[in-house]
C-alpha cells in the first residue's frame, strides 16, 4: 500500500524538541516531505535565520523522520502543494495567533484546491524558552555568520531596509523594533554606522576628525550587544597603502560591508551647499582602492560598496555611468549613487541608464533630501538598499533639548514624564546576561 505524503513546511535556526515533535506527529500520518522556507520566503514574514539555507538543510535532513527536503519559495506554499499534491499539510496552531493568519488562510484555499486535509498540533512551547533565545543570539553572533547575512538579505529581499546607529542603545532598538503594516512584517534588516553621527556624538565636525581606531572601538560596543548586519561608512578610506588593514579590521569584528566614496583630501560634508574645494579621486586611482579592500578580504560576504560624488559635486550623468563601471569591473559589490536633490529624478535616471549595462551590480540609495520617495519606487527603479542615515541621531536631539527645556523652566522634572520613556523600560530593553 502506497503511503500517503505528509508536507511541513519548516523555517528553522537550529532544531528543537518542538520541531522534533511535530515531525514525529507528522510521521505518524506517512512519509514526510519538509518543505524548507529558503530566506526569501521566510523574510516576508519574519527576520531569516542566521543559518543559510545549505546549513539548514544538513540539520532536516539530518532527522530520521524525515522523507525528502525541498525547498519551499512560497509563503503560502503554492507550487508546491500543487506539484508535490499531499495528502495532508502540517503545522503548529501558532500561526492563528499572530500576523500569519492571513497566510493561514491562502494556505486552506490553496489544499482545498488538491484535496488535502490541513492538521495543527498545539504549539509545544519551549520549556527553557530563554536559554534557547540564548542559544540563538551567541550563535549569531559569531563574526562568520554575521557578515555573510547582508548578502543573504540582498539576495532574498526586493530591498534592504538599513537604519543609522549612533550608539548601542539605538542599535538595541533597531534590534528588537518589528511593525505589522496590513498583516505585513516589516522590520529594519541592518545598521548604518555613519560617520556623520559618530563625529556628532562626540561633539566633533564631520571632517574625519574622528579616527578609525576611535570609531571601531565604538563599533565593539554595537556589535557585542546586537546581532543585525552592519555597513561601515568609511568616508574614502583613508590612505591606499591603510584601507586594506581596515578593511580587514572591519570583517575581523563582524562588519558586513564598508561604503567608500571617490572624493579625496580634506572631507567636506556631501549634503553642504558649497562643496567648493572638494575634490573627485580619478576613476582609476579609486578603482585601485577597490581593487585592494577586495585582494584583503578573508572571504566574499563582505562587502565593498561604492559611493559615486559625481553628482554632488556637480558633474554629469555620463560621468556617473563611467565612474560606475569602472568601479563594477574593478569588484565592487554594489554602488551608492549620491544626491542632494529634492526628488530621486537624478539617482533616477542614472540607474535606468545603468541597469542596461553589462557591468550592473546592486543599487544604494540614501534619501536624506529627496525623504518623500516611497520604498517601493526605489524598488521600480532597481535599488536594492537604502540607508536611512541621520535619522535617529536628528530625532534625539530635539527631543533632548525640549526635555532639558522644560526641566529648567519647572524647575522639576515631573513635566517631562509623559514624553519620556520610563526608566524600567530601558531596563527591559537592556538585557542583564
Amino acid at each position: 500500500m502506497t503511503k500517503k505524503k505528509v508536507y511541513v513546511p519548516l523555517a528553522i535556526d537550529f532544531l528543537h524538541e518542538g520541531h522534533i515533535r511535530l515531525l514525529k506527529i507528522a510521521n505518524s500520518y506517512g512519509d514526510v516531505i519538509v518543505g524548507l522556507m529558503t530566506d526569501s520566503a521566510i523574510s516576508q514574514y519574519k527576520t531569516i535565520p542566521n543559518l543559510d539555507y545549505k546549513n539548514r538543510e544538513m540539520l532536516v535532513k539530518s532527522v530520521k523522520t524525515v522523507f525528502k527536503v525541498v525547498p519551499e519559495n512560497d509563503v503560502d506554499y503554492r507550487k508546491n502543494l500543487q506539484s508535490l499534491k499531499p495528502d495532508y499539510l502540517v503545522h503548529s496552531n501558532d500561526w492563528l495567533f499572530d500576523h500569519r493568519i492571513s497566510i493561514r488562510k491562502k494556505v486552506i484555499k490553496n489544499l482545498k484546491k488538491i484535496n488535502a486535509k490541513l492538521i495543527e498540533p498545539k504549539y509545544y512551547k519551549l520549556s527553557d524558552k530563554n536559554f534557547q533565545k540564548d542559544k540563538i543570539s551567541n550563535f549569531s553572533g559569531r563574526t562568520v555568520h554575521r557578515v555573510a547575512k547582508l548578502k543573504r538579505l540582498i539576495n532574498s529581499k526586493k530591498i534592504v531596509r538599513i537604519l543609522e546607529s549612533h550608539n548601542s542603545l539605538v542599535g538595541l532598538i533597531i534590534e528588537n523594533l518589528k511593525v505589522i503594516k496590513k498583516n505585513n512584517f516589516e522590520e529594519f534588516d541592518a545598521m548604518w554606522s555613519s560617520s556623520l553621527t559618530d563625529s556628532a556624538t562626540k561633539g566633533k565636525p564631520d571632517n574625519q576628525s574622528v579616527d578609525y581606531s576611535s570609531r571601531i572601538s565604538s563599533l565593539n560596543d554595537l556589535l557585542d550587544v546586537t546581532n543585525k548586519p552592519v555597513i561601515f561608512d568609511a568616508d574614502n578610506g583613508g590612505q591606499y597603502e591603510h584601507i586594506s588593514f581596515l578593511a580587514r579590521s572591519l570583517e575581523r569584528i563582524g562588519v558586513s560591508a564598508m561604503i567608500i566614496e571617490d572624493k579625496v583630501g580634506s572631507k567636506k560634508n556631501s549634503l553642504f551647499k558649497d562643496q567648493s574645494g572638494a575634490k573627485q579621486d580619478s576613476p582609476h586611482s579609486f578603482a585601485k582602492k577597490i581593487k585592494k579592500i577586495c585582494s584583503s578580504r578573508t572571504s566574499n560576504d563582505f562587502l565593498v560598496l561604492a559611493r559615486i560624488e559625481s553628482f554632488i559635486l556637480g558633474k554629469s550623468l555620463k560621468d556617473a555611468l563611467n565612474r560606475a563601471e569602472i568601479y563594477s569591473k574593478a569588484g565592487a559589490d554594489g554602488i551608492l549613487i549620491h544626491s542632494k536633490e529634492k526628488t530621486p529624478n537624478q539617482i533616477f535616471s542614472f540607474a535606468k541608464k545603468f541597469k542596461k549595462s553589462k557591468y550592473f551590480i546592486p543599487l544604494v540609495a540614501v534619501p536624506s533630501t529627496y525623504s518623500k520617495v516611497y520604498e517601493k519606487e526605489l524598488i521600480k527603479n532597481n535599488f536594492k538598499i537604502v540607508i536611512y542615515a541621520n535619522h535617529m541621531l536628528r530625532a534625539a536631539y530635539p527631543a533632548m533639548i525640549d526635555t532639558a527645556k522644560k526641566i529648567l523652566k519647572n524647575s522639576r522634572s515631573f513635566e517631562t514624564e509623559k514624553k519620556i520613556i520610563s526608566i524600567k523600560k530601558i531596563i527591559n530593553l537592556i538585557s542583564n546576561d
